[in-house]
């Protein structure tokens, strides 16, 4: 009697070697001629994973191009000894043949946006001009990206990388903290896709941005992406990845005419990496249609109008990770009861000043 055909489970099992795959350095030498101009530090010493760890948003010192120059009045002068009290207690850094190697990438490219092996500062991306979203011009705006994203926590800690990997011997292998710095230029949103693929089966896209756009819903438009996606991806990534094991998912920016596409990043097909408009459940059944049926129509999901669940046109993206910069600045060095009091203090000191 024959054995039974094993159905698929809703995640394919993942190794550490899968996961290590889809670091920056993995995959970046044999897509790069598809993706956006990057320069990979790599390893990073230990003391910029003590740093990056380190309690507050602080820069380290030669960071800055310019030194500020102080504004204070005498009397603020005073007022701010203690804090000057806090940084002598706090432990210095200072990275000046990173600080190098960013200026040098930023002489090339004019300006850089960064990312970690896996992750990038999206969530922090209001730290910066809101008209040039994650543009670094010098060391210290890639610092402060960094240092102020919640996103970027996942790469600091092998435990979190490997989560969910199958361990057969019990042991993770070698991990190196890298620093990606990529060429920045205005990106526009609407034409970011994410495309997902599980057993080298192409099962669906979906757009990105949870923002409505009146261009999606054209059906010329829509017949049109996913014929130029799927080719894309017949032409330049299918078969070609074996260390995946057919298992991924990638992130694509469309060029303008919706005929082409660069590669942004890869992803794990793993819990950990987003859906967007599908589920894992729904990605599951269309693998099964997949397999059974010759005549599989790629599905592509967009957010067809402004009321769609998934369009937050009135709210920015990572909102609650939003604080005034002067708030993570008194954040440093303090836990949360002395934070509070201090910035009541700074509330009412800004107040009295606008009274005066």
């Amino acid at each position: 009697m024959p054995s039974p055909i094993s159905q698929p489970t809703l995640f394919p099992t993942t190794t550490p070697e899968n996961i290590l795959a889809f670091q920056f350095s993995s995959w970046y030498p044999r897509f790069s001629s598809l993706s956006i101009k990057s320069t990979v530090v790599r390893p990073l010493e230990q003391e910029f994973l003590d740093y990056l760890n380190a309690d507050g948003v602080f820069m380290p010192e030669g960071a800055e191009d310019v030194p500020p120059e102080s504004s204070l009045s005498d009397n603020e002068k005073d007022e701010d000894d203690d804090s000057e009290d806090e940084d002598q207690a706090r432990r210095k850094f200072a990275f000046p043949e990173l600080d190098a190697k960013i200026r040098q990438a930023v002489a090339q490219y004019g300006a850089v946006f960064p990312k970690l092996n896996f992750s990038s500062p999206r969530d922090a991306a209001w730290m910066l001009p809101a008209g040039s979203p994650m543009k670094c011009t010098s060391p210290s705006d890639v610092y402060m990206l960094l240092k102020s994203s919640d996103f970027v926590l996942h790469d600091l800690e092998r435990e979190n990388v490997f989560e969910g990997c199958d361990m057969a011997d019990g042991q993770s292998p070698a991990y190196d903290l890298e620093l990606v710095l990529r060429k920045w230029y205005p990106v526009d949103r609407g034409r970011e896709l994410r495309c997902f693929v599980r057993e080298e089966k192409f099962l669906g896209i979906s757009q990105r941005d949870p923002n409505y756009y009146d261009f999606w819903n054209e059906a010329q438009t829509q017949v049109k992406v996913v014929e130029a996606v799927k080719h894309f991806w017949e032409e330049n990534i299918k078969g070609k990845w074996e260390s995946t094991n057919g298992n991924y998912v990638f992130d694509l920016l469309l060029t303008r005419d919706l005929t082409r596409g660069h590669i942004i990043d890869f992803n794990p097909y793993a819990p950990k990496t987003d859906p967007q408009l599908f589920t894992y459940e729904e990605l599951l059944v269309l693998l099964d249609q997949a397999h059974s049926s010759p005549d599989f129509a790629l599905e592509l999901r967009v957010v067809d109008s402004p009321g769609h669940p998934a369009a937050t046109r009135n709210a920015p993206a990572h909102q609650h990770n939003m604080l005034p910069i002067e708030a993570l600045m008194l954040s440093s060095g303090r836990n949360a009861g002395d934070f509070a009091d201090a910035w009541q203090q700074e509330l009412e000191r800004s107040m009295g000043m606008d009274d005066g």
